[in-house]
């Protein structure tokens, strides 16, 4: 398999919506948008952190700065299917993305053996990366059904609209498919911009009409809060019961 490399940078502006203001957007835009090479898809992002979540938790806290370590799949997933090795980072509002294909067997035998599978410049970034985390291992596991487009006028932005969105912390591995625990209400969109340049002033003004303003989300800072919050209820279940028996 020939080894592809990829550098992006770009801003991101995410948007929760309900299903009523996406049928609103939606009957907008869709004119202007043509569907990107993956279209309709299931996207898979295996993110590593430490035990502790430190990565999350360094990323949930930070403002101007902020990184990720994960694989990233779409569809099915098996051992010799394509997939990215990315280090995603965010500074002063701009979104950083380094990442080199490899198959997905070569992504755990990485993980697993800390010994890179291709000599690249983005390779080593993401060694160096992995190294500073002191190797993190995969955490958890969050995968959605997403419709990505780019604007006609330019493919330099896109927008892609994420639904049934859902996070597993057991199971982590990706050729075993993507059910989990929802992480968003089941009719809850999550739409994404993203661009190197300005919006379109079509959809700004239509962002604007129907009163829809950006948010800060991540999927996987959210799927660990919701971990740990989960944890620390069952202690207390678990504390009270013992209680109850004394």
């Amino acid at each position: 398999m020939s080894v592809l490399t990829y550098n992006f940078q770009r801003i991101e502006k995410k948007y929760i919506l309900s299903p009523q203001k996406y049928e609103l957007i939606s009957e907008r835009i869709l004119p202007c948008l043509i569907p990107d090479e993956y279209g309709k898809s299931t996207v898979n992002s295996l993110y590593l952190d430490t035990p502790d979540f430190l990565i999350a938790r360094t990323a949930d806290e930070a403002v101007n700065y902020k990184e990720k370590l994960r694989v990233r799949s779409y569809g099915i997933t098996f051992a010799d299917s394509k997939v990215f090795f990315e280090i995603k980072k965010k500074c002063d509002g701009v979104t950083y993305k380094r990442r080199v294909s490899m198959t997905y067997a070569e992504a755990e035998e990485y993980i697993r053996c800390r010994i890179p599978p291709y000599d690249t410049q983005i390779m080593r970034e993401i060694d160096y990366t992995m190294f500073r985390w002191h190797f993190p291992r995969p955490s958890v596991l969050v995968s959605c059904e997403r419709e990505a487009y780019f604007f006609s006028e330019s493919r330099a932005m896109r927008i892609t609209f994420d639904t049934n969105v859902r996070y597993r912390s057991e199971d982590k591995d990706l050729t075993q498919g993507s059910h989990g625990r929802l992480l968003l209400p089941d009719d809850t969109i999550l739409m994404e911009f993203k661009t190197d340049s300005a919006m379109p002033l079509m959809l700004s003004r239509a962002l604007d009409e129907y009163g829809i303003f950006p948010t800060s989300f991540s999927k996987y800072c959210a799927a660990c809060r919701d971990i740990i919050r989960r944890k620390k209820s069952e202690k207390t279940v678990i504390c009270n019961q013992f209680t109850n028996i004394q």
